[in-house]
């Protein structure tokens, strides 16, 4: 087993875009990790499950307190694809102090997850990978900061094909963080704080050099650059629309775009644009960073778990690996002029 990981991580939504994606790209880079298919439709994880060599199926009842697990079922980790309104989930992680993951939170929700860590703070890690595609954008954005001695500001720009909005449950996400907080999170000149109307529109340039019209949006990554670089200016601008490879007549794909602007080591003043492009979409990109997010939790690749505490993916997920992997798992990352 891999790491000596002999009870399964149990995918809850590992039967959705993602959840399924994320399953095959951890048994890909584990052969032999135990991996849990977990949904309410027990037909449909027990689909998935067939497609996943070694892979089970489990019913989960988000609902109930208990999820609808017996007790004396083991899991190693749980990951979570949709949103708990209820937090039986990361309750449930606790309660069997196993590393919990969840990727559905906006800026604004975050309180539930973090109180609940803060009542029982030893019981197990907690990560949450609310970022833009679970830190597809964080993780390169700290790798490119590493060519800076400090940073004045950080620009994220997401563009997603209006076709690949994902499951249901990815869907249900982008309606809610819109419809409840129509205001963005971002930070400007030292402060934080929640911008709409004009000041939340912008524009991006695409990889076609086409400008296109964009929306300032508030998953976590705003708050992890800042705290990660000191940056006093971070922002994340998202739009939706067509992608240039659909335009070309290609399947549509998902793009990220990261401007960095501070000095270098030389002491001169540095501005870098980077651009990360996979040709299918953004749920390989998102399970991809969850797949990362859980081989820090369990340790799988350096032997060495995660303490209990609470985690944002970039504590636990080395930014020059997460480079690596892009490129491994079919994005393509690179610097562009500035």
């Amino acid at each position: 087993m891999a790491n000596n990981i002999d009870a399964p991580i149990l995918l809850i939504g590992g039967s959705g875009v993602v959840g399924s994606i994320t399953a095959t790209i951890l048994r890909r880079m584990y052969r032999d990790l135990p991996i849990a298919i977990g949904g309410r439709d027990i037909a449909k994880a027990e689909a998935v499950a067939s497609g996943i060599d070694g892979a089970v199926a489990v019913q989960v009842d988000l609902e109930r307190p208990d999820l609808g697990l017996s007790p004396d079922r083991r899991f190693s980790a749980l990951a979570l694809f949709v949103k708990d309104d209820w937090l039986h989930a990361a309750a449930e992680a606790q309660a069997r102090r196993i590393p919990y993951l969840s990727i559905s939170s906006g800026a604004f929700e975050i309180a539930p997850e973090v109180a609940l860590h803060i009542r029982n703070p030893g019981a197990a890690a907690m990560m949450l990978s609310s970022q833009w595609l679970a830190g597809a954008a964080v993780l390169p954005a700290l790798h490119a900061a590493r060519d800076y001695a400090a940073i004045d500001s950080i620009r994220v720009t997401a563009l997603l094909d209006e076709r690949d909005m994902g499951g249901p449950a990815a869907y249900a996400d982008y309606e809610r963080i819109t419809g409840h907080a129509p205001f963005a999170m971002i930070r400007h000149d030292g402060d934080y704080f929640w911008v709409g109307g004009e000041l939340a529109e912008s524009t991006l340039v695409d990889s076609s050099g086409r400008e296109v019209p964009a929306q300032a949006y508030s998953p976590l990554d705003s708050v992890s650059l800042a705290a990660a670089t000191g940056a006093a200016s971070v922002r994340l601008d998202l739009a939706i629309g067509e992608t240039p490879a659909r335009r070309a007549g290609d399947h549509h794909s998902t793009e990220i775009g990261i401007e960095i602007a501070g000095t270098g080591k030389d002491g001169v003043p540095r501005r870098s644009v980077h651009r990360i492009v996979h040709p299918a979409g953004q749920a390989p990109l998102t399970a991809l960073f969850v797949a990362l997010g859980l081989e820090g939790l369990l340790g799988l690749a350096s032997g060495t778990p995660a303490m209990p505490g609470l985690y944002l993916p970039e504590r636990l997920i080395d930014p020059e690996d997460a480079v690596r992997r892009l490129a491994e798992f079919g994005a393509d990352f690179s610097q562009v002029a500035a």
